[in-house]
């Protein structure tokens, strides 16, 4: 079965189509990842809506700059409140891609997830732009488990660090073109892998916004680079997601 990790709903037109065409494809689930206390909500009452989604709640790195200590902590309670109805913590993590940004902020509140995570045996789903080194430490000093790097875009010697710490790579549909993810999936187990839009963003088309059911380039792509049967690679990444997701 396919599943996507990664959606935002938020940014998404013609939701109820989008997910009867998954349905139709053997489509087991789609997280829908929140970035703040609205998006946290929608994705809460979507999962309540539709059996497909799955809700996890998280705090974008760059949303952080428009939050004070109050506004933080209602998030925070919205999240422990409602945390038998997620399936994992994210979209959460670092972005040192605009030096203004208070870093140690997101510093704070990234340590927060973990411990969180941690608390409650929770996947993490993680953002790293620009702030790749800084997230592979803090995760390992804070003895993380059940890492999941979103679109994780550094070098060489740090993906084999996180590969060794046994953290995880979500690969976005922009394989079917991009160097850089078709090397990472080469060179990392299948195990380690599993697949995600981050729909509207980051579509396999020039002319088409992306959605969930674009997964299907991705296993496409992962398949021919592992040499395996499509169906065999749909078969592991799903092994993957229940591993992570559903235990």
């Amino acid at each position: 079965m396919k599943v996507d990790i990664h959606v935002h709903f938020e940014l998404l037109e013609d939701i109820e189509e989008k997910i009867e065409r998954c349905k139709k494809d053997n489509f087991h689930a789609l997280i829908a990842n929140g970035i703040n206390l609205e998006a946290n909500k929608l994705a809460l009452n979507l999962s309540k809506k539709y059996p497909l989604i799955k809700a996890s709640f998280g705090l974008y790195p760059d949303e952080l700059e428009n939050l004070n200590e109050s506004q933080i902590n209602e998030t925070f309670s919205f999240i422990e409140k409602n945390i038998k109805n997620i399936v994992a913590l994210g979209e959460i993590g670092l972005d040192f891609s605009n030096p203004s940004w208070n870093k140690e902020k997101q510093i704070k509140v990234f340590e927060r997830f973990i411990s969180l995570g941690k608390k409650h045996n929770l996947a993490l789903i993680i953002h790293s732009r620009k702030a790749e080194k800084e997230v592979i430490d803090i995760l390992e000093k804070n003895k993380a488990s059940k890492v999941v790097l979103h679109c994780f875009s550094g070098n060489f010697k740090l993906i084999e660090k996180a590969y060794s710490l046994n953290y995880n790579f979500s690969i976005p549909c922009t394989i079917v073109k991009s160097e850089h993810f078709q090397k990472l999936v080469k060179e990392i187990k299948i195990e380690n892998l599993l697949t995600e839009t981050d729909s509207p963003f980051l579509s396999p088309f020039k002319d088409k916004k992306n959605e969930p059911f674009f997964i299907n380039e991705t296993l496409k792509k992962i398949s021919e680079i592992k040499q395996i049967s499509l169906k065999e690679a749909e078969n592991k990444l799903f092994e993957n997601y229940k591993r992570l997701f559903e235990n």
